[in-house]
Parts: structure tokens; C-alpha cells; sequence
């Protein structure tokens, strides 16, 4: 055999592999902005223990290339939606999980400018070809039938109107438990959160591509 063809042997032996690893193509990684008060911010905990962060690991457990990034802020309302979201659309991201609207009930604010403010926030997102998640929350028992009622409603109703993911409730398994809360009844402790990332997780695996 020529030295030639020898080469031409040995190129196809050592280049042959590393084109079809080349070739391999791995999914770009995606961003999920989660828009929310202290139950997104991980208020109590540190910031590791917080779901969007225990969610992040069971994305990367998971092999599924998506970068949480946690815009929670405690104490906060939807009346604050558009402002922030307009301020991180800056980074352009591809998903955002609205998980706004407890602090509103809580406050007992009117049900009709609840509803607007995420109307209007979920709307700009659209506009920028941003893929929408509505996170859903109940209140206690003693904010009356009524109250409660028209503020679950409301959530049912958004999704309808705009065709949005949805998290029926945020703190499934998790409002009132109290060993899943922290001494106060309504914040989660790491367990709590663990199982927030896990509903959250859960509805998310196969609805972001």
C-alpha cells in the first residue's frame, strides 16, 4: 500500500468519527422568566431553596436545555406586571410564567382590576412572540364563597380569553400543610417549595418546545 493511500485510510479512520459527532446537534438553550411576589422571590428560604431554582435542577436532571431566571419580588401585585415585564423583555426571553394575583386577594382588591392588569401583561408578552404560563392560586376559606369564587374564576377566565398555559394552582399539595409551610401559614419552607417546583415541573416537561 502507497503512502498515499495509507493516509487516505488512516484520515477516514480519525475524521469519519469526529464529522458524525459534529453533526450531532444539541438543543439551544431557552429561557423561562417566572413573574412573581415572595412565593417566587423564596421569601424565607435562600434563594437555592426557592422553586424556580429546584426547578432549574429538574430541568437539568432532565436533559431539557431551558434557563429559569427568578424576577420574584415579595409584597408584590399584578399592578406591577407590565412595568417589570417590559423592563426584563430587555433580555428577550422565550418563555415568562406569570405567577402573580395571591397579594391582590389577599388586599381584597376589585376582581375586575386583577383580571385587567393580567390581561394586559399577558398580551405584551404575545406581542413579543413570548409564550405565556399562568400560574393560578386559591385563597382561604374566610375570605367568603363569593370572594373566592370569582377569584378562581378569574384565572379560568384568562386562560380562555388568551389561550395561555395553565397552572391551575401554584401551591398544590402545599396551601395549608403545615409541615410544607413556614411558621407563618403561608409561605412554603424548602420542603414546600421542592413540591411547588415538582407541580410546576410536571406541567411545564412537555408544553415548552
Amino acid at each position: 500500500m502507497t503512502f498515499l493511500r495509507k493516509a487516505i485510510v488512516i484520515g477516514l479512520i480519525f475524521v469519519t468519527p469526529l464529522s458524525v459527532l459534529g453533526g450531532a446537534k444539541t438543543e439551544p438553550e431557552k429561557t423561562l422568566l417566572i413573574i412573581g411576589d415572595s412565593l417566587t422571590e423564596g421569601y424565607g428560604v435562600s434563594k437555592s431553596s426557592a422553586y424556580p431554582a429546584q426547578l432549574q435542577k429538574l430541568f437539568e436532571k432532565n436533559n431539557i436545555p431551558i434557563k429559569v431566571r427568578n424576577a420574584g419580588s415579595s409584597g408584590s401585585t399584578t399592578a406591577s406586571l407590565k412595568g417589570r415585564l417590559k423592563w426584563h423583555l430587555k433580555k428577550k426571553p422565550d418563555y415568562v410564567m406569570i405567577a402573580l394575583g395571591a397579594n391582590d386577594g389577599l388586599r381584597g382588591f376589585p376582581i375586575e382590576s386583577t383580571e385587567k392588569n393580567l390581561s394586559e401583561g399577558i398580551k405584551i408578552a404575545m406581542e413579543n412572540n413570548i409564550k405565556v404560563i399562568l400560574a393560578g392560586m386559591l385563597l382561604p376559606m374566610n375570605f367568603g364563597n363569593e370572594y373566592r369564587a370569582q377569584f378562581e374564576g378569574m384565572y379560568k377566565s384568562l386562560v380562555k380569553q388568551h389561550d395561555v398555559i395553565f397552572i391551575p394552582f401554584l401551591l398544590k399539595g402545599v396551601g395549608g400543610v403545615k409541615e410544607l409551610n413556614l411558621s407563618d401559614g403561608i409561605h412554603p419552607n424548602e420542603k414546600g417549595y421542592s413540591a411547588v417546583a415538582k407541580t410546576v415541573f410536571e406541567v411545564l416537561k412537555g408544553s415548552l418546545k
